[in-house]
């Protein structure tokens, strides 16, 4: 646990500069290093940032998944700050995840938007758990009880993850397979290169995101507390 707990501390000396770093080589990969795809052109340069958004979205919401059974299970309010924390991420980045994708899909299919399985899904995903954190918003950050249904809701909410996923494969849809699941064989290596190397700035953009947004999220729940301490001080 010590040996965590260290390793959480460094959380802010060692991952700003390795996603300054990713981001860089990201935007020169993208822009510079990658090829221009001969059939879609410069448009298809978006998939740089539209794949590993959607992973980034994949792990926020991971994140607020397994926080949320610990809220239920320890009790513990701190996991539900962190569950708070990844739920803006993973909204952001689900954000960023539909935008880019309808950039890309305008010249490709030919409109910004179709109501398919995998657009849908995501949609809906990017709703509830703006949803989520509207509830916890508008709720006491310290009300255990607000924390324990918006856990349930939570890890109910999660359940549109594995359809996002699969939706590709169960139903006929304009959004094509996974790349990189699959390597696609007509995927240049080059392109593939970039596209590891932005998923993983990505990734670590996230999670930077996710502590700071946690670590917000706890010092709200601090400073809640020290208030309703002063204010029982001073009704005494």
């Amino acid at each position: 646990m010590n040996a965590i707990t260290r390793a959480y501390g460094l959380r802010w000396v060692v991952l700003p500069p390795l996603v300054g770093a990713g981001i860089l080589a990201m935007l020169v990969g993208a822009v510079v290093a990658a090829p221009r795809e001969l059939v879609e052109g410069d448009v298809q340069r978006l998939m740089y940032i539209h794949v590993p958004s959607a992973q980034a979205m994949y792990l926020a919401f991971g994140v607020v998944f397994v926080a949320s059974i610990l809220v239920l299970w320890k009790r513990d309010m701190r996991w539900d700050a962190v569950a708070r924390g990844a739920a803006s991420v993973g909204v952001l980045f689900t954000g960023f995840a539909l935008v880019t994708g309808m950039l890309w899909g305008k010249p490709t299919w030919g409109v910004y938007w179709q109501w398919d399985a995998r657009l849908t899904s995501t949609l809906v995903l990017f709703l509830v758990y703006a949803a989520y954190l509207l509830a916890r918003a508008v709720s006491d950050p310290s009300d255990e009880q607000a924390a324990r249904y918006s856990a349930v809701y939570a890890i109910v909410g999660f359940l549109d993850v594995p359809l996002i996923v699969m939706s590709v494969r169960w139903w006929r849809t304009l959004h094509p397979q996974p790349i990189v699941a699959r390597l696609d064989p007509q995927l240049p290596d080059s392109m593939l290169l970039v596209l590891l190397i932005s998923t993983l700035a990505i990734y670590l953009l996230a999670i930077w995101l996710i502590a700071l947004r946690t670590d917000t999220e706890r010092l709200g729940q601090r400073l809640l507390g020290l208030r309703a301490a002063v204010d029982r001080r001073e009704e005494a």
